[in-house]
């Protein structure tokens, strides 16, 4: 138990010396997993409503496909997007887009769509069907038609949002494979731990571990702070 409040002491060591680099790495982190987030929300609401509202060929199998992408393994996305980049073998390779944050905001991206698409789609599902009845009698136009779905499930769009985001912050094989924790430049959280660990920094690997659940309970308390004031 000592060796763990020592870690705890040691994370807050690090917050308050201010360090340049440790500050860089968290800045990277937040920015790198909210713009994959974004990314995600911006193509995954919308797919979702359209595989709720549409009846078309292939739709179950889209449906089938996106909750299997949803348990994706990271190393496996991370190998995907480092083929597909690769100087060598990729069809992007001419991008020379591999070893950026733009790789890992490609990986994170493809991690975090499922997510999305799929609990998005689960929270539509779980409508009251009188909310279109009523909706489609009062003589709302499709448009307000849609929007008013999605605010009566704004609830479980919000889980989905939360749940990716954490999925995000928490990743580690794909963003090391194709960013390839370089310091300065792609070393986030999760890669910043691996790699201590990896030197025998045991406590200071910890201490890491400890600032990035501290940075997870903050943002995810703001998230459903900020759901919770439109209940």
């Amino acid at each position: 138990m000592a060796y763990f409040t020592e870690a705890f002491l040691k994370a807050i060591q690090l917050l308050l010396s201010f360090d340049s680099e440790l500050y860089g790495i968290i800045f990277l982190t937040l920015k790198v997993s909210a713009i994959a987030l974004v990314i995600s929300c911006f193509i995954g609401i919308p797919f979702a409503l359209l595989l709720f509202v549409k009846r078309f060929y292939g739709r179950r199998l889209l449906l089938n496909i996106v909750s299997t992408f949803m348990g994706l393994p990271p190393v496996v996305v991370g190998l995907f997007v480092y083929i597909l980049l690769s100087n060598q073998m990729g069809l992007f390779g001419d991008l020379r887009l591999l070893f950026t944050t733009t790789a890992m905001i490609i990986a994170q991206v493809i991690l975090a769509l499922p997510i999305v698409t799929g609990l998005t789609h689960s929270a539509l599902v779980s409508l009251d069907n009188l909310v279109m009845k009523t909706a489609i009698t009062m003589g709302a136009s499709p448009l307000q038609i849609l929007t008013t779905m999605l605010r009566e499930a704004r609830y479980g769009i919000g889980t989905a949002v939360i749940t990716a985001f954490g999925r995000l912050m928490a990743e580690v094989g794909a963003v090391m494979m194709v960013g390839g924790n370089v310091r300065y430049q792609t070393r986030v959280m999760t890669t910043a731990i691996a790699l201590q660990k990896g030197m025998g920094e045991f406590q200071t690997a910890l201490a890491l571990g400890i600032i990035l659940l501290m940075l997870s309970f903050v943002i995810n308390f703001l998230l459903q702070f900020l759901k919770g004031r439109e209940a």
